[in-house]
């Protein structure tokens, strides 16, 4: 089932969280909504699922080109899972899944045989159909998240969102869970969004990602795209580390040293990943300029050098490869040569 927000407005009190939002998002794609606190990310995903409603006069939600909007949260066949599980206490981990076929109308609620069926089945694909009589206090924060996961599918939704549904738990669950979410999505190829404010998670996670900064919507893409090709300043800096190289434009290249007559230059900014900083002993053919090792970050899969300019005193972030470490044999106080690759210029009148 696709979703279609179409120029949606929300305000609470003075404070305006959505301005305007248009998104699109195909049938049986996973997207994410990415942005920092406040940027209206949670707004935008309780209103697809009708917990919250839209500004008088806003725009539209459609569920596959049907008009949503005003259709009441019971009706919109959407599973919900929260970031912090939301789960029963006093009920069972079988009772907690079965919970949304048990409190349907009697018309429409499946026989106890069938609820059974159907719990069992979802407790075996999240894998957990051994601890269906368990209570929550009894699993681990992972567990929980899957038994949410399992509660929201049991009512056969149309869309599944989810919000931070994570954010609670330890770096190495939430990793794995990543893994399985996709695995699972894959399988199921259920219509998902979900909310995060951890870039790795949503360009790890997402086949698209709606990167969202103050009620906008400021760019949507494959995480290859919102990544490689940021469409502005916000996008660049929110998606992960980037080095700020303050200089002047020369016929189309920014410059990052010292140019004569540089007042006759536009002022530009160049933004530059890490990795993007080439770190050499010697100086290179081509713009260089000299750095001096702070700090050495050896520990994971790459080696994070933290370096400060001999020109400027500008602190600049590169890393390197575990072998190109061992070619280089850094150690702290040496002077070092930093030449930038795939430099993204923006004017200078931005601010972070």
């Amino acid at each position: 089932m696709s979703i279609e927000v179409s120029n949606i407005t929300k305000t609470f009190g003075t404070f305006k969280a959505l301005d305007d939002v248009s998104l699109r998002i195909n049938s049986g794609e996973l997207v994410a909504l990415l942005g920092p606190s406040g940027s209206g990310k949670t707004t935008l995903l309780r209103i697809i699922a009708g917990l919250e409603t839209t500004d008088a006069g806003s725009g539209a939600v459609k569920f596959e080109d049907e008009d949503v909007t005003r259709r009441d949260v019971g009706k919109r066949q959407v599973g919900f899972v929260f970031q912090h599980y939301a789960l029963f206490r006093h009920m069972t981990v079988f009772d907690n899944v079965a919970f949304g076929l048990t409190v349907r109308p009697r018309d429409t609620r499946p026989a106890k045989n069938e609820i059974s069926d159907r719990v069992h089945e979802l407790l075996q694909l999240v894998q957990l159909d051994n601890l269906a009589k368990r209570y929550p206090s009894q699993l681990s924060g992972g567990q929980r998240q899957r038994v949410a996961l399992a509660r929201a599918m049991a009512v056969q939704p149309k869309v599944l969102l989810l919000d931070e549904p994570f954010g609670a738990l330890d770096a190495k669950v939430r990793k794995e869970l990543r893994a399985w979410l996709r695995d699972l999505h894959d399988r199921l190829h259920i219509t998902s969004v979900f909310v995060t404010h951890d870039q790795e998670e949503a360009l790890e996670l997402a086949d698209r990602v709606a990167v969202m900064s103050q009620g906008h919507i400021e760019q949507v893409g494959t995480p290859e795209e919102v990544y490689d090709h940021p469409k502005n300043e916000f996008v660049y800096n929110f998606l992960g580390n980037v080095n700020l190289f303050r200089g002047r434009l020369q016929e189309g290249n920014i410059v990052v040293g010292h140019i004569d007559g540089e007042g006759d230059r536009a002022k530009a900014v160049a933004y530059v990943r890490p990795h993007d900083v080439h770190v050499t002993r010697e100086r290179p053919v081509g713009e260089a300029f000299p750095a001096v090792v702070r700090h050495l970050h050896t520990a994971g899969p790459v080696v994070r050098i933290h370096l400060e300019r001999s020109d400027t005193n500008d602190c600049v972030d590169a890393e390197i490869t575990r072998d190109r470490h061992k070619q280089l044999e850094l150690k702290p106080g040496e002077q070092v040569y930093l030449s930038l690759r795939n430099a993204r210029v923006f004017s200078e009148d931005y601010s972070i």
